[in-house]
């Protein structure tokens, strides 16, 4: 099969997401082009079956804003038309499912009829895409996919309460790959970052608000007045000049460290004893999946689809948005000598209910479906 991936190329989870499916449709024998701004990035290594191109955009002084939809939409129809695909994909609704739609009406009117897959990943629905200005864009391009799948049942839900959706939504729950996230011997980090047998406590995170960064710290300050430990934050964004000013007036400096975006995340992973997630909504909850497969409890908030991946009490805990108390309280429970080593055990095990060799079937036979559909359309 040839397949069209759109998506963005940065770290976020939609970008991840769209790449690592990519890549593991490439190892399965199928034709993998990336069409998007920039190489992605976790597409780092080279397969023969996958290819990738790259959008031009016209920098012209009329444009206040490079027109990155309608380049889009010119490549993706480009790309169709000499690659000869037989399906486009893509990840995240704005723009990437109004360029597909754009694209696929410019080949219908070249004879060219190709099926247009939207898989919504959660902000472009639970934040951005409920804006007025991007609300009947966003409508109406899904229902005008083939065919659109939802990284868990809440956003699913969520789409068609805050959508007029019209089309079925399929429930196709992320992945990992366990042969990457898995639990590395890296006990000279652990030493040299706790010297004196804390417990290493982690957070990634694109540093948006609705994560919630403040939190993390807000359980750091009240955890260490009861047990040694010391934090590590993983990411960049908007939040964390905030977060290291917080520190700073706490003098909290010398116990959290800042690492910043971190390409081989496990490695850091796969040291730490707790993983913090205090989202405000979180459609999914990758970064704690690829905790749990790093062998790393999660005390998350049990917002959005969050409580569908961590299993209160087995992989870790939840708690409401914001309560603090509650995350003190569960994260010492977690931290037990007595009981750590049974939620490392377990996280794992949750881990591997998302395997990618469980998914990825899914995926490929969901593909099939909408082509045998379009086929049989057009027999009709």
């Amino acid at each position: 099969m040839k397949i069209g991936m759109i998506c963005y190329p940065t770290f976020g989870g939609s970008g991840v997401v769209a790449t690592e499916l990519g890549l593991a449709l490439g190892k399965k024998g199928h034709k993998v082009h990336f069409i998007t701004y920039s190489q992605p990035t976790r597409l780092d290594f080279f397969n023969e079956n996958l290819y990738y191109h790259e959008v031009d955009i016209l920098s012209y002084p009329l444009f206040q804003y490079a027109p990155y939809e309608t380049a889009l939409a010119s490549k993706m129809v480009d790309v169709v038309k000499y690659e000869k695909l037989d399906l486009l994909h893509v990840h995240y609704a704005i723009p990437h499912a109004s360029a597909g739609y754009m694209a696929k009406q410019i080949l219908k009117y070249h004879g060219i009829e190709i099926p247009l897959i939207t898989t919504l990943h959660g902000t472009d629905i639970t934040l951005v895409g409920k804006d007025p200005s991007f609300e009947p864009v966003v409508t109406f391009s899904i229902n005008q996919s083939d065919g659109v799948t939802a990284v868990s049942e809440n956003l699913k839900e969520d789409t068609y309460a805050h959508f007029e959706i019209e089309k079925d939504i399929r429930v196709i729950p992320n992945f990992i790959d366990l042969e990457r996230f898995k639990k590395l011997k890296k006990e000279h980090f652990k030493t040299a970052i706790c010297p004196n047998g804390e417990k290493l406590i982690i957070h990634t995170s694109n540093f948006r608000k609705v994560k919630r960064v403040e939190d993390v710290v807000h359980v750091f300050k009240k955890l260490r007045e009861k047990m040694p430990v010391k934090l590590l934050l993983v990411g960049d964004g908007p939040e964390r000049a905030k977060v290291e000013n917080m520190c700073r007036e706490c003098n909290d400096c010398d116990d959290i460290r800042f690492l910043g975006k971190l390409e081989m995340v496990e490695e850091v992973l796969s040291v730490a004893d707790l993983f913090i997630m205090p989202s405000e909504k979180e459609s999914f909850g990758l970064a704690a999946l690829e905790a749990m497969a790093c062998e790393v409890p999660v005390l998350s908030s049990n917002a959005g689809g969050l409580p569908e991946l961590n299993i209160d009490g087995f992989s870790g805990f939840l708690c409401n948005v914001g309560d603090i108390d509650c995350m003190v309280d569960k994260a010492m429970e977690i931290l037990d000598d007595k009981n750590l080593p049974t939620f490392k055990k377990n996280a794992l095990s949750r881990a591997k209910d998302f395997e990618m060799s469980k998914i990825l079937p899914m995926y490929e036979q969901f593909y099939e479906e909408i082509l045998s559909n379009m086929h049989s359309e057009a027999t009709v």
